[in-house]
């Protein structure tokens, strides 16, 4: 999944190929879900593997429509089309430039890297296929075991990380 580092600012002028060169929110990094409203399952359900309880909808992440990019842009759910990080905002308000967005996109996706081959090697068992719900697992566990883990860490800069710029905290 290396080619993902390979974030080239000088290609990536406006927010929008900056979203779509991250996909944090999509890949299961900033968010676990997405909830879809009733009016927009008929027209998903044709599009993509969708849950459904008390005809409510919701998918989960890592979306299955996600890669290098979002494949259904155009037909994206409304809560996709509307959703802001804090990363984003910051652009938007001229408070960050590019590259620098695309610095802290790099550093998060490492991170994330980092800690996925960290667990491996460990023994946890969790449940999730979401790298965000893994996390919310991860630090109960990781609460409750008072043997130090490589992954506390690891899990602590990741979350001042997402905090900080994404707006976004591991809960």
């Amino acid at each position: 999944h290396n080619h993902h580092l390979q974030m080239n600012s000088e290609k990536i002028s406006d927010s929008s190929s900056l979203c779509l060169a991250c996909g944090c929110c999509c890949d299961g990094t900033l968010i676990g879900f997405v909830q879809l409203g009733s009016e927009e399952l008929p027209a998903l359900r044709e599009l993509m593997e969708v849950e459904e309880q008390n005809g409510e909808g919701f998918f989960l992440h890592p979306c299955d429509k996600f890669c290098d990019g979002c494949t259904i842009y155009s037909d994206r759910p409304k809560q996709c089309a509307s959703f802001k990080c804090g990363l984003l905002k910051s652009l938007e308000a001229k408070e960050t430039d590019c590259d620098s967005a695309v610095e802290v996109i790099k550093v998060v996706k490492q991170k994330r890297i980092a800690i996925e081959e960290k667990l491996m090697t460990q023994p946890y068992q969790l449940k999730s296929d979401s790298f965000y719900f893994k996390m919310v697992e991860l630090k109960k566990l990781l609460k409750k075991d008072t043997s130090e883990s490589l992954l506390t860490e690891d899990l602590k800069q990741l979350d001042s990380l997402l905090l900080k710029n994404f707006g976004i905290s591991l809960d």
